[in-house]
């Protein structure tokens, strides 16, 4: 006992003065451009296990220096190939024609991603958003993170050789600036706006010979659903809180269960900020983002789910019969702005092209890819995205990591109005529930879409919540609410929100069912619909928590046992029916969508025995997902839904229909041509390859309704699935202890949390931080959390560094 606390304290003591084991490169100086008036910058950085680092600094410029200096140690590839992006500056070292990876805009090419970014730089947009005074603009913190951030990034390149074959030698990573960490703070503000519009934003000219042009509404309605729920197959989210009522020690308990990307610069990155005495908080960070987005502090745990609120909306522009550039707003005539972008192109002449703006936002003529708006000799369509405006989310974040409970969360989200496209789910350690869908909304009112609304917006808006305003009439615009941060935007009293419910869970339908004891609504169709069908993983979520509820003495091992139950709902529901409809089957046979006849009598055996989990050991379930996948939605069901029931309908697989046996006789086949037993274990066939290492992965897909939801790539030729492109990523269980006081915690209780980063800290394959963390997900294990001093400073794997500017 005697030698413990002495090597504490020791160890405490170093955390201050030591610097015999420093790098010989921390006394380099850095232009004064990135310091505080005070002087240089500074942090200590400890690292625990799996490369974690705890980040402890005397003020937020130092804290965003150490925070920059350890993701870029981390993600340095990751995040030059970013603000390449923000910078406007892809075509120049990539080519024009390639794709950039989706993380920072929907972007088909890098000329338009480009084009997008060079305009926003050369309007100074971020610029005025800085300028604004907090809480409309950011405060004064956020912007010392930034700057510091910024720093910090600069020292590690300037101080380390870049090891990680992405992008060692490469000239594209440079030095950033504040700027460019804030314009990548903008780009994720309007991820789901412009940045989802740059495409039809870059490509929108002026007609230039006479047409009428018009979508057709019910095909844009079906465009503008399809598009909106694309966004929880790319990137969902599951989180539930539950109340003190509910557990074993009348605290409140959290599972954060976010669904992110695998790959590119929109990962999460797992640390500890601490400023003592103003800021303790751990949890994970999106690259390039100096503010913890998702975790806990000593009495509060967070996390967010994609919302279903569509954060624009468009507004029907009647154009000049003799200038398709001027439009018409109550009969009087406004010219477009015009505005003219120049991008350097690689091994080419500079290219120069012209945007359109109106008082509403940028003409666009596509949004999304997917869903066409022309622009006519007599109409176009210009896009109002509130987020443009909105550089508050990391005061937002900086609102949570220094909250006492979830009633100051929900005090900030009020305050500083940040977030653009999530909810908030939080748990606190006096035993309280919170949800809220607190986002950044265009003010759209149902009475506004009634009486203003074009007879496209009165297709689209019920459908699918995308509003299309008749911009020729000044009393469409948007009005404000009195307690809005920014103008045109519902203000916080109008956020759907639930509070002390014993449980509070999300996984990205609307807000109705956030408990479906105590439904949410009353409120307008463009934050989500109410008594509609809900997603199989939302039923699935629902009957798992609420019989978790139900059952009580809830602890942090019930948290950890719901993220890898890997519980199939749709097998639940279907896979009996499927069994027995194949066995049924005359002779054993199935006619396939080509017409020939498949043997499936060995699938009727392996569908019947599968254990309906995704397991890494699970039989059948790879059958099973290839199968499900092949049957069309429209024909799955014979008991349709009903708003009475909505957790358990519809239901009863409909086996009589042509389409069942054609999916059964691909999925068999397909897994034969393959050469992959029908009745494998799952790990054998989805997997990631880390290194020289296969490591197989549990978990399914969108439609099965799996909480532990990942979406693999497909490659039979390779082995099944061979990869993941989106799935669990920061996941974070999270509770309090009230027999573990610590100081350093805040006090009694102490924090209790699990987590796990799913594809580890870093992407440099050299890292040894590359695939530990995604081993353990293999194996359904977890990290331990270090977040009280003592915990920290008991580390078997503790390594200091003192970073300096």
């Amino acid at each position: 006992m005697r030698t413990r606390l002495r090597r504490t304290v020791v160890l405490a003591v170093a955390l201050f003065t030591a610097t015999s084991a420093l790098p010989a490169a921390v006394a380099e100086g850095q232009s004064s451009r990135h310091h505080p008036s005070h002087g240089g910058l500074s942090a200590t950085i400890r690292y625990t296990e799996y490369g974690i680092p705890h980040i402890v600094a005397k003020d937020y410029a130092d804290l965003g220096f150490g925070t920059g200096w350890a993701q870029a140690a981390d993600q340095v590839c990751t995040l030059a190939d970013g603000f390449v992006t923000v910078r406007g500056e892809r075509s120049r070292y990539f080519g024009p024609d390639t794709a950039p990876d989706s993380s920072l805009s929907s972007a088909a090419r890098n000329l338009s991603s480009d084009l997008y970014f060079r305009g926003v730089r050369e309007a100074g947009t971020v610029e005025r958003l800085l300028a604004e005074p907090a809480p409309r603009g950011p405060s004064r913190q956020a912007k010392d993170l930034m700057r510091g951030y910024a720093a910090g990034y600069n020292a590690w390149l300037r101080k380390n050789r870049v090891t990680d074959p992405a992008c060692k030698g490469a000239a594209w990573v440079r030095p950033v600036t504040a700027l460019d960490v804030a314009v990548r703070g903008f780009a994720l503000s309007v991820l789901g706006g412009q940045g989802r519009g740059v495409d039809g934003i870059t490509a929108a000219q002026p007609p230039t010979t006479a047409s009428t042009a018009a979508p057709d509404a019910q095909d844009t309605a079906r465009a503008a659903r399809e598009l909106l729920a694309a966004d929880t197959a790319d990137m969902g989210s599951n989180a539930v809180a539950f109340s003190g009522a509910t557990t074993a020690d009348g605290r409140g308990l959290l599972l954060g269960n976010p669904h992110y990307p695998w790959q590119g610069g929109r990962r999460f990155w797992q640390s500890q900020q601490t400023i003592p005495g103003e800021l303790n908080v751990s949890g994970g960070s999106l690259l390039g983002s100096a503010t913890i987005s998702i975790g806990h502090n000593a009495k509060v745990a967070w996390s967010h789910t994609v919302a279903t609120g569509v954060p624009v909306n468009l507004h029907q522009l009647t154009l000049d019969p003799a200038d398709p550039t001027t439009y018409l707003v109550d009969g009087t005539p406004e010219r477009m702005t015009r505005r003219t972008v120049t991008v350097q192109v690689k091994d080419g002449a500079p290219l120069t092209r012209t945007q359109w703006w109106t008082r509403y936002g940028p003409v666009i003529t596509s949004f999304g890819g997917s869903l066409p708006l022309p622009w006519s000799s007599t109409t176009a369509y210009a896009l109002n995205d509130p987020n443009a405006a909105n550089l508050r989310a990391s005061d937002t974040a900086l609102g949570f990591s220094k909250a006492r409970s979830t009633a100051q969360v929900l005090g900030s989200l009020r305050r500083t109005q940040g977030l653009p496209w999530v909810n908030t789910i939080a748990a606190d350690s006096g035993g309280h529930t919170l949800f809220t869908q607190s986002q950044v909304l265009p003010r759209i009112t149902d009475e506004l879409a009634q009486r203003c609304s074009t007879p496209l917006g009165k297709v689209t808006y019920p459908s699918a919540g995308l509003a299309i305003l008749d911009g020729a009439r000044g009393d469409c615009a948007l009005g404000s609410d009195p307690d809005a941060v920014q103008p045109g935007v519902f203000g916080p009293a109008r956020m759907p929100t639930l509070v002390d419910a014993p449980y509070a869970e999300n996984s990205n339908d609307s807000a109705w069912l956030a408990n479906a004891d105590r439904p949410l609504t009353g409120y307008e169709r463009v934050f989500g619909t109410i008594g509609t069908q809900r997603s199989l993983r939302t039923r699935g979520a629902i009957e798992d928590v609420s019989a978790m509820a139900e059952r009580g003495r809830l602890t942090v091992r019930d948290l950890q046992a719901q993220q890898f139950a890997n519980r199939v709902p749709a097998g639940d529901l279907a896979a009996a029916d499927a069994a027995k409809a194949c066995a049924a089957l005359p002779g054993g046979t199935a006619t396939g969508s080509d017409g020939k006849a498949v043997d499936v009598s060995e699938a009727c055996g392996v569908l019947a025995a599968w254990d309906r989990t995704v397991n890494t050991d699970s039989r059948g379930a790879l059958l099973f997902d290839r199968l499900w996948r092949k049957i069309p939605s429209a024909q799955l069901w014979k008991v349709p839904f009903s708003p009475a029931d909505p957790v358990r309908t519809p239901n009863t697989l409909n086996t009589d229909t042509p389409a069942f046996a054609a999916a059964l006789a691909g999925a068999v086949t397909e897994l034969r041509t393959a050469g992959i037993p029908l009745d494998s274990p799952l790990g054998d066939h989805q997997f990631v390859v880390r290194g020289d290492r296969r490591i197989p992965v549990s978990g399914g897909t969108e439609s099965l309704g799996v909480w532990n939801k990942v979406e693999p790539v497909w490659d039979p030729a390779h082995g099944g699935y061979t990869e993941v492109t989106t799935g669990s990523s920061y996941i974070q269980a999270v509770g309090w202890d009230g027999s573990l006081p610590h100081t350093s915690c805040g006090g009694t209780p102490s924090p209790v949390a699990r987590t796990l980063l799913s594809y580890s800290q870093s992407s440099n394959p050299n890292s040894p931080h590359f695939g530990d963390q995604t081993r353990l997900y293999s194996q359904e294990r977890w990290v331990r959390a270090r977040f009280c001093e003592k915990d920290i400073l008991s580390s078997p794997s503790l390594r200091m560094v003192r970073v300096r500017s």
